[in-house]
């Protein structure tokens, strides 16, 4: 099915573009070429991607279930799938399907079922320090301007923002603050002057 076909069900709905906040860059914004399949979706494959978005974000559950298939492989190979890990995914029981998604998954993604469920925080945090993860961890779901600073510090390096968020404004949160108080995956404390 094409992306035109893709139903708003099987799909999680995200800002056209993302914040992109690398470690050691600058915020800025660019495109959102990710398509994010919800975790409704029939036991089935993939949608047809040559129409819209060439790339999928895939629950970790589903992955699990299917990454064995030659078709799912092939995609995987040409980095056009990744994960996207649900708030409740006991990401440590799957050390090893995390291992071996290192070689092939150039994005996952925290889901936030609701704003206020903190729990991707922890699974970005558990993916930077336990995993080593160096690739891009991007929030999916109700991801909101609220949430970006502390996001940033855990190990989120992109957000697909709510599609009512104003991108904009989004963008200016990382200049809000000059001075760090405490140590976060982007680097050590500022050292604050003394009298």
């Amino acid at each position: 099915m094409s992306q035109a076909n893709v139903s708003n069900s099987t799909v999680i709905a995200a800002h056209e573009q993302i914040l992109y906040f690398p470690k050691g860059g600058k915020p800025s914004l660019i495109p959102n070429e990710w398509l994010i399949l919800n975790g409704s979706q029939d036991e089935g494959g993939l949608p047809d991607l040559e129409h819209g978005k060439q790339n999928v974000l895939v629950p970790f559950a589903w992955w699990v279930q299917h990454h064995k298939e030659s078709d799912i492989q092939s995609k995987a190979k040409t980095g056009h799938i990744g994960v996207w890990f649900a708030a409740d995914d006991d990401i440590l029981k799957h050390a090893d399907v995390i291992e071996a998604g290192k070689k092939v998954w150039p994005l996952v993604a925290a889901h936030f079922p609701i704003f206020r469920d903190g729990r991707s925080f922890s699974t970005a945090a558990l993916l930077r320090d336990r995993f080593q993860w160096q690739g891009e961890i991007r929030a999916i779901g109700d991801v909101l301007i609220d949430q970006l600073l502390q996001g940033a510090r855990v190990g989120f390096d992109s957000f697909a923002l709510r599609p009512d968020q104003n991108v904009d404004v989004a963008l200016r949160q990382f200049d809000l603050f000059s001075v760090t108080t405490q140590n976060s995956w982007r680097g050590k404390r500022s050292l604050l002057a003394t009298s």
